[in-house]
């Protein structure tokens, strides 16, 4: 099956993805749910290069030779159409579904069927949804639909009942690194140091390989956050700042190194594995953390909303390494360079507070992406990390 398909992991998902084309009976409308970078659109490409292969062989598709098969790989299908979020405000709004339905309503041109991946879609905004909704209450029957989920809480239940769902979890970091050392992007004990840090998604994983400044930003916003323990008030609204400005960084750097899998192949890079990040790398990534600092403050909206997002994002992953080690766990921690730290802190932390903490994280990602001030809730959170039991 590996031949056949890009996706890495997600054993189970990509079985029922593999039954659908291999029977040529796929779900009208399919929800895809995970995490950003954890392979929803990879996965959502290789049900599409199945539905539309031209091997006469139902268990032989995708092949990735047919005329079908490139089509897809190189993005000109006629048959395959992606919708993705548009303007300042990162919305999919009503005219671009209402485009893409009447698409969908039409008989195939090439293939054996028509193939929509609606990218983020948990940015479809409530008239988009309502459009859409008459396309799945009316099914066509060639038509198959995937929607790629980050947050399934802001899909509408009367999209979600008519939809299949598949849910998307963590890949395993040796699966990462040898993808990583398959494209050349690094060597493997880069590649595993590399894979440990994407918290399971492949499509972190590739921007971090390609751009050594994100690997040493996304490793001090991750000491910064969990020094945060110990700051003062004073200190903890000083940090904001820092936490957006290496956010910026690795954010850039993801949103640019998710390609489809197939330019794995094609590093943008010289030929050979890339070269991790070394301690020269030092004053570079200080220089790349200014700069994102200093965009931060005339940042559009949607560039601060997604810092902001990529902070709560490395705060869930260290609160929930620190949750596991006031536990007693250490095995399951993903910040293993923080594995000494940790343990000072959660000798000293308020476990009851950090799991309230945690909890609010994961309300705080859909007000940001809706409507909240990026930096008010960070100064927010920052007076709210827990500290010392003592001194709470």
């Amino acid at each position: 099956m590996a031949g056949r398909f890009h996706t890495r992991g997600h054993a189970a998902v990509l079985a029922a993805v593999a039954r659908a084309i291999d029977r040529g009976r796929p779900p009208h409308a399919l929800l895809l749910v995970g995490p950003g970078g954890i392979g929803k659109t990879t996965l959502a490409l290789d049900l599409a290069a199945g539905l539309l292969c031209l091997d006469p062989d139902p268990a032989a598709r995708p092949c990735r030779a047919c005329a079908g098969c490139r089509k897809v790989e190189h993005g000109n299908h006629p048959d395959l159409h992606r919708l993705a979020p548009e303007g300042a405000g990162e919305q999919i709004r009503l005219a671009q579904v209402q485009g893409l339905t009447g698409d969908m309503s039409l008989l195939p041109m090439e293939g054996r069927w028509r193939v929509a991946i609606i990218e983020a879609a948990h940015r479809l905004n409530p008239d988009a949804q309502n459009a859409l909704l008459k396309t799945l209450e009316e099914p066509v029957g060639f038509a198959c639909i995937v929607l790629a989920v980050d947050d399934p809480t802001t899909i509408l239940p009367t999209v979600e009942s008519r939809s299949a769902r598949l849910r998307m979890g963590p890949v395993p970091a040796p699966e990462i690194a040898a993808l990583l050392v398959e494209g050349g992007l690094l060597d493997a004990s880069q590649a595993s140091a590399v894979a440990r840090a994407s918290g399971g998604r492949p499509g972190v994983a590739v921007g971090l390989a390609r751009d050594p400044t994100a690997v040493l930003a996304a490793a001090r916003l991750a000491r910064n956050l969990l020094d945060l323990t110990h700051a003062d008030r004073r200190r903890r609204l000083a940090v904001v700042a820092d936490l957006l400005g290496d956010a910026t960084v690795l954010d850039t750097a993801i949103r640019g190194g998710s390609p489809e899998p197939a330019s794995l192949a094609q590093p943008a890079s010289s030929p050979g594995p890339a070269r991790g990040p070394r301690a020269s790398d030092g004053a570079a990534g200080a220089r790349a953390t200014r700069a994102g600092r200093a965009q931060g403050g005339r940042a559009a909206p949607a560039e601060r909303r997604r810092a902001a997002i990529r902070v709560l994002s490395t705060w869930r992953e260290v609160g929930r390494d620190l949750a596991v080690v006031c536990r007693g766990g250490a095995v399951e921690v993903r910040h293993l360079d923080l594995l000494e730290d940790l343990r000072a802190t959660a000798a000293v932390v308020d476990e009851a507070r950090l799991l309230h903490f945690l909890e609010r994280l994961d309300g705080l990602v859909a007000a940001i992406e809706a409507y909240a001030n990026p930096e008010l809730a960070l100064d927010a959170l920052v007076l709210a990390w827990p500290g010392p039991a003592r001194a709470a």
